[in-house]
């Protein structure tokens, strides 16, 4: 199959998006299939790039650093699009490249797969503070754009009854997010190369670290961890915090770890490539998170792959996984977290017994699994001649339109009324995306 994979978000952006399309791409490759990932340019790209990868232009996206927004399709990325003979189309994301792959796919009669990773109503503050986009703007907008497709790939139950909830009505297939479990295996690092990692973050081979790992964002729930540090530090005077990763939040979280007079126990380390997050794992002796609004819990599996206990918030997507005493610890409410903290971290048999028992989970969640679903699924559509019906449109996709963009750039105090302006210019496609239902 020739497969086109469109995703307003990619390496070298570090996040469970990015890292499940990887997983994906190579797995589905190693099958003997053709991928081809569409995504925008970002200028952290590596001078080499993946050959498979195809770089729409962009623009910062005006509300959250690091992330691209895609322009225009250009004339000859266009041209290339159409000589791929693509067989299906699978969107990651809801927004510039996800409209531009349903544009391909109407008006190339190609079926679309759309994999839902983000629980947007949870996000909305990142949009002029939540004053301009609601709760139940995001929910609309997720129906809709879920709507036109073939398919909906979800990871968990969880997000498969959110959709429900929304009134998505194209069918829902779970797949869980698989993992390349030997990327994050203790086996791939020597001792000696953890030891020279943490003295170079001023950590010495004994000094107990409790582990973050992902984006440095508010709903990730950080804060929830650095809270239960002033009750910990009283039993383990020791214990260091260890947060792996970039995000909007650094600052507010630095100012609470200030206010909380335990900011000299918590390292930020910022992002770190893909090829060195299995070692950077390897620094905690136990991971902890309280994020509630995942969908995948990546960075759960990945840290349990790695052997490294975890003590995380309860929620349901983290259930297939994540039994209580089991393969990892579970909290319901603050108080509980530093008690289970230093339970992890001043017993060694049940932290051996939570890195086994992890280790064993995972090697079930593997991704040739997760490739093979989504593989098995895309052959069933194909069998089913569930095609969209042509639509005739410019050989040239609109994106976003290049003057809103520029006059979202130039004058951000106009956003209502640029967001209006926008909307005229995608109104303008919006009849060929409907039609994919």
């Amino acid at each position: 199959m020739n497969i086109g994979i469109f995703s307003d978000t990619y390496y070298p952006q570090l996040n469970g998006v990015a890292t499940s399309i990887r997983t994906l791409a190579h797995g589905l490759e190693k099958k003997g299939h053709n991928v081809y990932i569409f995504t925008p340019w970002d200028p952290r790209t590596p001078e080499m790039d993946e050959p498979n990868v195809f770089r729409i232009p962009s623009m910062p996206f005006l509300f959250l650093k690091n992330f691209r927004a895609g322009l225009l399709c250009p004339p000859h990325l266009s041209r290339k699009i159409h000589s791929l003979n693509l067989d299906i189309i699978h969107t990651q994301t809801e927004f510039s490249l996800g409209f531009l792959g349903k544009f391909i796919s109407t008006t190339q009669g190609i079926p679309v797969v759309h994999t839902y990773h983000t629980m947007y109503e949870d996000y909305v503050h990142y949009i002029a503070g939540g004053h301009l986009i609601t709760p139940e703007m995001a929910r609309e907008f997720s129906k809709f754009f879920c709507n036109g497709t073939c398919d909906v790939i979800v990871p968990t139950k969880k997000t498969e009854d959110l959709l429900l909830s929304y009134g998505v009505t194209t069918p829902i297939s779970i797949i869980p997010t698989g993992i390349d479990t030997s990327h994050f295996s203790k086996e791939n690092f020597s001792e000696e190369e953890i030891l020279e990692l943490r003295h170079t973050l001023g950590l010495d081979s004994d000094t107990p670290v409790v582990l973050s790992v992902g984006r440095v964002a508010k709903e990730k729930s950080i804060d929830v961890v650095i809270k239960a540090l002033p009750d910990l530090l009283q039993k383990i005077p020791a214990v260091r915090m260890v947060i792996v990763g970039e995000g909007p939040e650094k600052e507010n979280l630095e100012s609470l770890a200030k206010s909380l007079g335990v900011e000299k126990h918590i390292i930020f380390t910022g992002g770190k490539p893909w090829t060195e997050i299995g070692k950077y794992y390897q620094l905690g002796n136990v991971f902890c998170s309280a994020s509630v609004t995942e969908t995948q819990g990546l960075t759960f599996a990945e840290a349990m792959a790695a052997g490294v206990p975890v003590v995380a918030k309860n929620d349901p997507c983290i259930n297939n996984i994540i039994t209580h005493n089991v393969t990892g610890l579970l909290f319901e409410d603050q108080e509980k977290l530093s008690q289970l903290l230093y339970q992890v971290l001043t017993d060694e048999s049940l932290q051996n017994r939570l890195s086994k028992a992890g280790m064993e989970t995972m090697k079930k969640l593997s991704a040739d699994s997760f490739c093979t679903y989504v593989e098995s699924l895309y052959e069933k559509i194909l069998q089913s001649g569930n095609r969209p019906e042509k639509v005739a449109g410019p050989i040239i996709p609109l994106v976003i339109g290049a003057r809103a963009a520029k006059k979202i750039t130039d004058y951000p105090r106009k956003l209502v009324e640029n967001k209006f302006h926008y909307s005229h210019q995608l109104a303008k496609i919006l009849p060929y995306l409907n039609k994919n239902k």
